[in-house]
């Protein structure tokens, strides 16, 4: 029996690793009901259902395996995410603490810790506050450092991880996860050469690595060294077709050389469009679906302040959406479903990296809303986990600067630095029920917008299915 068990866990994982997550949740609901007393099949299908975004779900699945006796501290993490995606907050944070207090080296339970904290309350002392005590009592213990970087980067400013990290170089000098962070934060704190630098270094310690040579990549390109940072993306990209964070580096070395394959990558009038929604059944009109979208995103948005390691800069972000049981979210798919497909047909079939992979079905993978306050942005970046990634306009300020394009989103200024500096090339103004489609791989973001009112948002990234 035990073998059997363990044999429909082991094919789950493999469809989860190959991103058939709904085909892994049916083998986990298998596992649960022709092994009814396994705490663990509870726990992997909680699992599973909050990596599709399903909490509600999750919670339930976790709470049985509670009662099944299993009280593992990974259970808990699961238990304390799908309550936070449900804007359970405070009971979230009790069950990252107790996560915490039945094992202290759960890594992932520290930094959610101290996201949550600062999304809830946008303090940055507070969201240190457990992760310092972890670290008095196991001062030896790297990721807790590497960690505290990152939520000073999020919490504070870059300036002030790079600060923090290069202190623990000094005590670790050859430790990948410190260099890996403080080369990007050097680029930003004007130090190209210091990046560089910890780039070689980064290089010698994990050469068949393409996370270390992309980072050396960004370090030349840092310091005005396109030439020589262009082979080494090509050659990851050559091992790695559909990576969108190196084909974004790859077009960025190809724009500072001239390289002809930059326009091939970045066709704006081709590949970057708008499209209006399309009113789901069971609305008479855009606009009054509109309506509902918006009051249900907003119930929904509990957060102060944005999370780590994400774009957003003044608001907030919530995930999951469509395991919400509110019915205007809940069709989104609809929505934008027409929209999709009709992008895909205009885009046509080609040799490049976006047309060469469109095909006849498509799935979401990832989708979220943002809710932004006035002088709020998106910092410049790409989606990693897209094909084709979107931005979909829910509620827009009135008043708005037209000559400044404020709140507009704007493409190819790159998201690392450059030298030369590169500026946006292109811009496409927000509109209400819209939907502004572009390949995954395009360095975008926002400019920020004056005004009394926020905006409100849905991203979502699209992959062939």
């Amino acid at each position: 029996m035990a073998n059997s068990l363990q044999s429909l866990f082991d094919r789950a994982v493999a469809l989860k690793g190959r991103g058939k997550l709904t085909e892994a949740i049916e083998l986990y609901t298998r596992a649960t009901k022709e092994y009814p007393n396994s705490a663990v099949a509870e726990h992997n299908l909680a699992a599973a259902f909050g990596d599709a975004g399903r909490a509600s779900e999750a919670e339930a699945h976790i709470q049985r395996a509670f009662a099944k006796g299993l009280s593992a501290p990974e259970s808990w993490l699961v238990f304390a995410r799908a309550l936070s995606m449900q804007g359970k907050l405070d009971e979230a944070h009790d069950a990252f603490v107790k996560t915490l207090e039945l094992n202290p080296a759960v890594l992932d339970a520290h930094r959610e810790l101290a996201q949550l904290t600062w999304m809830m309350t946008g303090d940055s002392a507070a969201a240190l506050s457990a992760l310092e005590s972890a670290m008095r009592s196991f001062p030896d213990v790297v990721a807790l450092h590497t960690i505290k970087a990152q939520v000073l980067r999020f919490t504070v400013s870059p300036a002030a991880a790079y600060r923090f990290i290069i202190t623990s170089l000094e005590r670790w000098p050859n430790e990948a996860s410190l260099l890996s962070p403080a080369i990007d934060w050097a680029t930003h704190a004007g130090e190209p050469e210091a990046a560089l630098a910890m780039s070689e270094r980064l290089v010698a310690l994990q050469p068949d690595t393409q996370s270390a040579r992309g980072l050396h990549a960004i370090a030349l390109l840092a310091s005005g060294r396109a030439d020589e940072a262009l082979p080494i993306v090509e050659a990851i990209v050559m091992e790695n077709p559909e990576d969108q964070h190196s084909l974004a580096l790859l077009a960025t070395a190809c724009r500072i050389l001239g390289d002809d394959r930059y326009a091939e990558l970045y066709d704006y009038d081709q590949f970057v469009r708008p499209y209006e929604l399309t009113a789901p059944r069971g609305w008479s009109s855009l606009s009054e679906y509109l309506a509902d979208l918006g009051e249900g995103l907003r119930a929904r948005h509990p957060f102060k302040t944005h999370p780590f390691s994400n774009s957003v800069d003044g608001g907030s972000m919530i995930s999951g959406l469509l395991g919400m049981d509110e019915p205007a979210i809940r069709a989104l798919p609809q929505a934008i479903a027409p929209a999709i497909d009709a992008h895909m047909a205009r885009l046509g079939t080609g040799s490049d990296p976006l047309r060469s992979r469109n095909a006849e079905h498509w799935k979401i993978n990832g989708i979220w809303s943002v809710w932004l306050k006035p002088n709020g942005f998106h910092h410049d970046h790409v989606h990693p986990s897209g094909w084709l990634s979107s931005a979909c306009y829910v509620e827009l300020p009135e008043q708005l600067d037209e000559g400044a394009q404020q709140g507009w989103i704007k493409f190819g200024e790159p998201g690392i630095v450059t030298s030369p500096r590169l500026l946006p090339e292109h811009t496409v103004k927000p509109r209400p029920g819209t939907i502004v489609l572009f390949p995954s791989y395009m360095w975008h973001g926002t400019v920020p917008f004056g005004g009394d009112s926020p905006r409100l948002t849905v991203a979502l990234d699209i992959v062939p299915d």
